[in-house]
């Protein structure tokens, strides 16, 4: 699956489905995701192979959420949010015929060194920073992250050539708070594709294409589109 940016749009991902129209990680919002022309739909894996962002809550099998998926001409990005869960999830999207348009991601960095050894010809992309409480769903308030962001932002491309070497990943996941025109190309420089997450202001969403971020992951795909096809 090809995901580094030429001189088209960023790709578009629905992040847990079309979350903004339907609850995060359900049939609905992973149908209003396709409907909405959305590149790849993204969808979160948690113990027992259960699509739901925190472990022992309710949802999807991953099965009935790849079989949805498999009909249709998006890529799947699957979140693993534990350790442990690998194998399991790449004998599933083997199941249904999906590696070939698959892409695996993780904040944690044993599971990106397990995936890159298990299933080097899958990309593999590991979050930064690793968000603990789904706060990335929400705006965080300005006055909190400012500083921190600012001053984190500033030594990202710095940190970048030893968050890859670290983790063996192919692809950067960053939040939106941390991409700068600078981290994008210290990942160019090293041929790895950068994920921008989570960006719904259209603003916002115009400064990361700008910035020549690879794929943008949006709450609503169908509003991020329309900001990227805009004249």
């Amino acid at each position: 699956m090809k995901l580094r940016r030429d001189l088209g749009r960023p790709l578009v991902v629905a992040h847990r489905g079309a979350s903004a129209e339907a609850p995060d990680n359900s049939r609905e919002a992973f149908v209003a995701a396709v409907a909405a022309g959305a590149d790849l739909v993204e969808l979160d894996v948690t113990e027992g192979l259960v699509v739901a962002h925190d472990a022992g809550s309710s949802g999807l099998h991953l099965f009935e959420a790849l079989e949805l998926l498999a009909p249709h001409a998006v890529g799947v990005h699957v979140d693993l949010k534990q350790p442990g869960d690998e194998a399991a999830v790449l004998a599933a999207l083997d199941r249904y015929g999906l590696r070939d348009r698959a892409l695996l991601s993780t904040a944690f960095p044993r599971v990106a060194r397990a995936l890159s050894s298990l299933a080097p010809d899958v990309p593999r992309a590991i979050g930064y920073p690793r968000d603990r409480v789904g706060v990335a769903r929400f705006s965080w308030p300005g006055a909190v992250t400012r500083p921190g962001a600012a001053a984190l932002r500033a030594v990202m491309p710095a940190r970048i050539p030893l968050l890859l070497a670290r983790t063996h990943a192919s692809v950067l996941a960053l939040h939106h708070t941390l991409c700068s025109a600078a981290a994008v190309a210290a990942a160019h420089r090293r041929d790895v594709p950068v994920f921008a997450w989570t960006a719904n202001d259209p603003e916002l969403i115009r400064r990361l294409a700008e910035w020549g971020v690879d794929a943008i992951v949006s709450d609503d795909p169908k509003r991020a589109l329309a900001t990227l096809s805009a004249p």
